[in-house]
């Protein structure tokens, strides 16, 4: 088929890399450069990096819902998306033969939303996956055309998980347009009272709750690991934090407070046992296991407590 494809994000570009193997892309739809870090340095996404590379047309509308022609005038036969970033209109979705499809990072109704992989982690489930499901204006609200389950282990991150749904995300892409294309598929109403959204993630839920369970802060921290990150404060001090070791044995101490520092970790007190730090890293500075963080700094001690 001849297909238009729509994504800006990491996760986008396994999809658009398999569907290259088996289909002819026509176009490819990302969002603008942005300006990056202190120095603003302008910054193409992982998309448009890969589209450039294997010479296929970019199209980088600032609002797609005023400025969409390009695509009208585009010969092709379906619309897929993957974490493309802007609502898309009525009459993008509606062009094509097979209309436009859209590859999700959860087991719809569930997550609908701009941080799927990131909340599933952070709630703790056991289990997300992948949705292929028909565009329709509203967010994420489509038919669902197919799905497929996900494990989420208890080491997994954002980033790991991202990795195992893109490779997922793609082969289910590939195979519901192979269905679509012999007339196999039967659209599925999404049910209305499942629904759930994966809010964006705001600056102050990147900050550590040590009130919190030893689980809890385990997901917090493995869910927005490589970003956005999170952090703790000691001395007015923004200490990153990184995935360590869940301790559900008898802690003694306050929920925050360091009660034990070795070559190993620092250990944390949490509100029903302890989180072990294996590696820190203070802002502008790089990440260090907690060994070299503590031959090379002062800063911390036993019976500090992480504000």
């Amino acid at each position: 088929m001849k297909i238009i494809f729509m994504g800006t994000a990491e996760f986008s570009v396994e999809v658009l890399k398999k569907l290259m193997e088996k289909h002819e892309i026509s176009l490819v739809v990302t969002q603008p450069d942005k300006k990056v870090g202190r120095k603003k340095i302008i910054t193409y996404s992982a998309v448009k990096q890969f589209a450039l590379k294997h010479n296929i047309e970019v199209f980088q509308p600032v609002k797609i819902k005023e400025d969409f022609q390009k695509i009208l005038n585009t010969k092709a036969e379906i619309v897929v998306t993957a974490a493309y970033g802007q609502l898309v209109p009525n009459k993008v979705l509606e062009f094509t033969k097979y209309k436009a499809i859209n590859v999700h990072a959860s087991l719809l109704p569930k997550y609908r939303g701009a941080a799927p992989i990131h909340r599933a982690i952070y709630n703790g489930d056991k289990c997300t996956g992948i949705t292929i499901m028909y565009m329709v204006e509203k967010m994420d609200a489509g038919d669902i055309l197919k799905k497929e389950e996900v494990e989420i282990r208890d080491l997994d991150t954002v980033s790991t998980m991202f990795e195992k749904l893109s490779k997922v995300g793609s082969l289910l892409c590939l195979k519901v347009i192979e269905d679509l294309a012999i007339g196999k598929i039967r659209p599925l109403k999404q049910e209305q009272n499942l629904v759930s959204y994966a809010k964006i993630i705001k600056r102050d839920e990147e900050k550590i709750d040590w009130q919190r369970t030893t689980v809890e802060i385990d997901n917090h921290i493995r869910a927005f690991d490589s970003w956005p990150g999170t952090y703790t404060t000691l001395k007015q001090t923004k200490i990153k934090i990184f995935p360590g070791e869940i301790h559900l044995a008898e802690v003694v101490g306050e929920p925050g407070e360091v009660v034990k520092i070795t070559k190993a970790g620092i250990l944390v007190k949490t509100a029903d046992g302890g989180y072990l730090l294996k590696d820190l890293q203070l802002a502008g500075k790089k990440r260090v296991l907690v060994k070299d963080f503590i031959n090379g700094n002062k800063l911390l001690s036993i019976n500090d407590i992480f504000e």
